[in-house]
């Protein structure tokens, strides 16, 4: 702790600057990070769980929403460009699904 401390005190004002706000930086990335990725993606709807009432609407919800992840997958393996990814996956989510026969 003592080491730190000189250290701190011999460089030059503006690197003392720099290191306090990399450490900063270094320190909050990962809290950043790991909060970031868990509130980005929404839950897929589990219809076991919802009131008697609403499974059919959360059963629809749930069929949505595999149908857009597979579009999405789709886009991806397509290789679409960002710019035309909205286009592709609306029209790949107004196709209807194909029937096993």
């Amino acid at each position: 702790m003592a080491l730190r401390g000189r250290l701190h005190y011999s460089l030059p004002m503006r690197m003392r600057y720099a290191h306090s706000t990399l450490r900063r930086v270094l320190l909050g990335l990962p809290v950043i990070v790991l909060a970031g990725a868990s509130a980005h993606a929404d839950k897929i709807v589990d219809p076991s769980t919802v009131a008697p009432e609403f499974r059919e609407a959360a059963e629809k919800r749930r069929a949505e929403q595999v149908k857009l992840i597979e579009c999405n997958n789709a886009a991806r393996i397509a290789k679409i460009q960002k710019r035309d990814m909205a286009q592709y996956v609306a029209e790949c989510f107004d196709k209807p699904a194909d029937k096993p026969q």
